[in-house]
This record gives C-alpha cells, structure tokens and sequence, in this order.
C-alpha cells in the first residue's frame, strides 16, 4: 500500500484537486486498491474552530469540468504524526516544501517533494492568486500522471 498526501496552503484548491484527480487515475487504471490518498494545508487559515472550509468553488467546477466530484472534502492540516502514516507528502510549490519539512520534521524531509518534479520541476501555480484554475488542474494533471508512471 502507497501512502500519499498531497500538501498546499490551505488545501480548498491545488491539494484537493490533486488528490481527486489521482484518486481517479489509479481507479481508472485499476488501481485503487494500492493507494491511500489525502491532502492537507501547512496552513490554518481555511480551518476554523476545527472545522476546515470546503473545497473552493472554482476548484470544485474546473474539477466537474473533468467529471470529478470531491463531495463532503474538508480542508485539513498537516501534522508531525503524518509522517509516520505517509510514504510521499507530494506538495505544490516550494513554499510548501519548506512548510512540510518544518511541519514533519527532519527525519522525515527525505519524503518531501515537489508533485512537478516527476514531470520536469516547477511549481503549481496558485489559482487562489491567479484564477486559473485550468491551468492549475492541466499542471497537477500532469504531475499525478507522470507520478503514476514512476510508481508502476
């Protein structure tokens, strides 16, 4: 079983939607019964009182613009103790990188990478900022597809 968390800041865009939009590639391929996927936030600002907002509405129609629901999703955020429940914290750009590492710990900076370094580098730009969440979706897309190849 491959254990895999994606991480952005406040995981209601770019984290959710890689981690639906992978959940349906590893289905689709028939695989989704070697996998745990999850996202989550270094941040807290899209949790409050303990409850984390959903998934932000532009998210949540370029994902339906794919046939992709992520139904009841909740931002969540990263904890130490996750480095002892994942294999990979796959996040989106290099701040969150950074965030992960100081989140999890030293011992666990060996699973922390970037999800575009199996697809030739970069960061997923963030859509909150830009409001393009298509390119958001094609580039965690190629990411997911390019992740899914190196783990056959």
């Amino acid at each position: 079983m491959i254990k895999i968390m994606f991480v952005c800041h406040g995981n209601i865009c770019r984290s959710p939607m890689a981690e639906f939009i992978f959940k349906d590639m590893v289905k689709r391929v028939g695989r989704e019964n070697e996998f745990i996927i999850a996202s989550s936030a270094t941040s807290t600002e899209e949790i409050w009182n303990g409850i984390g907002n959903p998934v932000y509405p532009p998210a949540l129609e370029e994902l339906a613009r794919h046939g992709l629901k992520c139904d009841g999703k909740r931002a969540v955020q990263l904890k130490a103790d996750d480095a002892n429940s994942y294999d990979l914290f796959l996040c989106m750009d290099s701040a969150n990188v950074r965030n992960a590492k100081r989140i999890l710990g030293d011992g666990s900076s060996h699973k922390v990478k970037k999800l575009l370094d199996y697809a030739g580098g970069g960061d997923v730009a963030d859509p909150w900022y830009s409001d393009r969440f298509d390119i958001a979706y094609a580039d965690i897309y190629r990411g997911c597809e390019a992740l899914l190849q190196t783990l056959k």
